[in-house]
């Protein structure tokens, strides 16, 4: 293999090392926030009846998770629920807003 070769092999696997740890960087700044998702947008795991991400089946969904930024889960601005109770993510899964 020539030194052009292995320079640019070189620099390929340097540029996907540090790809790779910033992609770690930036998961360890967020967290899994349950109960903030609309149908259909949570991330992967959705509680029973659901497979992975996009499975939610009901708005804000309390046993389905997204990823959010750390530290901001219950600071997300909810609507209410339809009897006027207020909604706030968690950091665990919630009761409320299952599916039938």
């Amino acid at each position: 293999m020539s030194n052009t070769m292995k320079t640019v092999a070189l620099a390929g696997a340097v540029a996907a090392a540090m790809t790779a740890q910033m992609t770690t960087v930036e998961a360890a700044s967020k967290e899994k926030c349950y109960g903030v998702s609309l149908a259909g947008a949570n991330d992967c795991a959705a509680g029973p009846g659901t497979t992975c991400a996009g499975t939610s089946t009901v708005d804000y969904q309390g046993n389905a998770w997204t990823l959010v930024d750390a530290g901001t889960c219950a600071e997300i601005d909810l609507p209410a629920m339809a009897d006027g109770t207020p909604r706030q993510g968690s950091l665990e899964e919630l009761d409320r807003d299952l599916p039938a």
